[in-house]
């Protein structure tokens, strides 16, 4: 595949299996209460049952605790940790060493400030997420809003870390946002979706399809 591709915010068997099929590198499940692709930590260990090895099954999280992603790894099998909320560099170190899993770190993006601040987090996180930053609302999610931010303001700069690009993602605008950004990976949430939290198979498909032509 050209670019590798995270489908997240699973919550269906037929959107692993489209996912699976069409070659995405890493699965993402939401431990997010507010998000309507939210699962428990039960459900998330039903649907990580048919991710064969190879496969990236990453956890969302957002300013959780300790005791709370404990919870989770306990039932099911989560590879790596996705911090999407304001956790800070010292949490990222912290978290890699006491729950023993690499972390991808979400950065926010509006405006060039935004990118130049994500260096912080490069010494310590394993990955960088860059997504759209949510709208000033109060039942605004931190991520999962469909939002789309200027691509190019990530395209051209040297990473000491692997890296995604997301926000607002489709099959249609994928070559223009790799393009643009160069990106070597890029999550998509609902961009593949019938409705928040409804994953569409043909949509996974169309992405993965899209993704394997760059």
């Amino acid at each position: 595949m050209g670019v590798a591709v995270k489908i997240c915010g699973i919550t269906s068997e037929a959107a692993v299996g489209a996912a699976v099929a069409g070659g995405a590198a890493y699965l993402g499940f939401v431990f997010y209460p507010p998000s309507p692709r939210a699962v428990t930590p039960a459900r998330a260990a039903e649907l990580c049952a048919a991710v064969p090895s190879g496969v990236q099954r990453v956890g969302l999280f957002v300013d959780a605790d300790d005791a709370a992603i404990r919870a989770v790894l306990d039932l099911a099998p989560i590879d790596i940790l996705q911090f999407h909320g304001s956790e800070t560099p010292d949490r990222v170190a912290d978290a890699k060493v006491r729950l023993r899993r690499p972390v991808m770190k979400s950065i926010p993006v509006a405006a060039e400030e935004d990118v130049l601040a994500a260096g912080i987090y490069e010494p310590v996180a394993d990955m960088l997420l860059f997504d759209a930053k949510p709208p000033r609302r109060a039942d605004a999610l931190p991520g999962g809003n469909g939002l789309v931010f200027d691509w190019r303001l990530v395209g051209g700069r040297p990473r000491r870390r692997p890296w995604m690009l997301s926000g607002g993602l489709t099959a249609e605008l994928l070559p223009e946002a790799v393009r643009a950004s160069r990106a070597p990976a890029v999550d998509v949430s609902s961009g593949v979706e019938r409705r928040p939290g409804d994953k569409d198979p043909d949509k996974i498909r169309a992405f993965l399809t899209a993704a394997r032509s760059l």
